[in-house]
This record gives C-alpha cells, structure tokens and sequence, in this order.
C-alpha cells in the first residue's frame, strides 16, 4: 500500500466528528474541502467514521500536491459530490483494507482523469461491491506474466491453480464464474489441454472493463 505524502495526520480520537475529518480535509487540501463538508455532513456515519476517515486521508494525500483547473472545476459538480456520497457509503460498510484502498484510489483517479461519464462511474462502484477479497487474488492472478517455457501440456484452470496455492480448485472455478457474472473476465475452455506455454497466457481472460479493476488492484 502506497505510502502518504502527508507527514501530519492527527490521530483519530473517539470524539472526533465529521466536522473534524471534515476539517483536516478542507486545510490538507482547500478545493476539495467545501464538497467533502457538504457530503459529510448530511449523513449519520456513528462508528463507521473510522473507515471514511481513512479514506479521506488518503485522498488528501494523494491530491496536496496536485493542481489543475480541471480538476478543481470537476469537484464543484453535481456529478462529482454524489459519486463522493455512493463511494463514501460503500467504504463506510467495506471492511476489507484492500477494497477501501480501491475506493480511495478510484475517487483520485476521478478527479485527476475527470470525463468518464457518471453512470459508469457508478457502475464500476456497484461491482466493486459485489467483488470479494478473494475475487481480487484471482484477477491479480489472471494478470501475472507467463512461466517462461513451459514445457509441458495442461489447461489455463491448473495454471491459474498454481497462482493461487491458497485456494482449491473448485473455489476457483466458482470465483470465475461470478467474475465472468459481473463481465470481469471472460473464460471459455479453462480446462482445455493445450501447451504450458499457451495455457500460462491468463491475462487475455480480463475483460477492457475488468481491467480497470487491475489497475486499481495493482495500486493497492
């Protein structure tokens, strides 16, 4: 997990609030503070504070450096405070660091890259709530380079297999089926033999869309 740039955090205490979160944000970085204020503030976060806290941290870091006209146009938008609200919501409930890493990295890349239209914005959220820890190893896996010549015959599932020493076969044939369910990847003949070279080739299994997912998995 990337390391953040900002030296000072303040130690979350058990009073704080959203105001103060909600304050540091606004200091760290002071364009992205008033949509931050207004997000926060109209909702009732109790113990799950801790989560968003985190994730607005990271995002303050991420951006204390960074300046662009477009970006801090982007940020006063309609658009940009509800995709703040749904992503906010949903890291509030993710207990997994991981995927609150992906949450954080998502709202960075929003605002650095803004144009992606809003419904596949939201779209992109509503799978990643639907993907497990154990979803993102598989599609870490699908992306690791080929064995360099194998020499030897098997299918892309026992390569895939040899990825994930952790999990057992029929896990894994579950985890691909939902992964191919949500048009992450999209894997035909898993248990065709053919050469160990061929079946090392994983990364074509990705889908352009589950890409995305890679690259934000990768980040984390």
């Amino acid at each position: 997990m990337k390391e953040d740039k900002i030296d000072l955090i303040p130690t979350a205490t058990p009073t704080e609030t959203v105001l103060d979160v909600a304050a540091f944000v606004g200091s760290a970085v002071p364009w992205i503070g008033g949509p931050v204020s207004n997000v926060l503030g109209g909702i009732s976060w109790g113990r799950k504070l801790a989560r968003v806290r985190e994730v607005l941290i990271g995002l303050s870091s991420d951006l204390a450096e960074y300046k662009s006209q477009a970006s801090e146009e982007y940020v006063k938008t309609e658009d940009f405070e509800e995709l703040l609200e749904q992503t906010l919501r949903k890291a509030a409930d993710e207990r997994n660091e991981e995927k609150r890493q992906i949450y954080r990295d998502f709202l960075t890349d929003a605002i650095k890259s803004p144009g992606e239209s809003y419904d596949e914005q939201i779209r992109f959220l509503k799978t990643l709530e639907e993907l497990q820890p154990d979803h993102l190893k598989v599609i870490r896996a699908l992306s690791q380079p080929p064995a360099p010549n194998p020499a030897y015959i098997t299918s892309p599932n026992r390569s895939l297999c040899k990825r994930l020493l952790e999990l057992d076969e029929t896990r894994i044939t579950d985890l691909i089926v939902q992964l191919n369910d949500l048009h992450v990847t999209n894997s035909t003949g898993l248990k065709v033999m053919m050469s160990g070279h061929e079946a090392e080739k994983l990364r074509h299994l990705i889908t352009p869309y589950g890409e995305r997912f890679l690259k934000f998995i990768v980040k984390a």
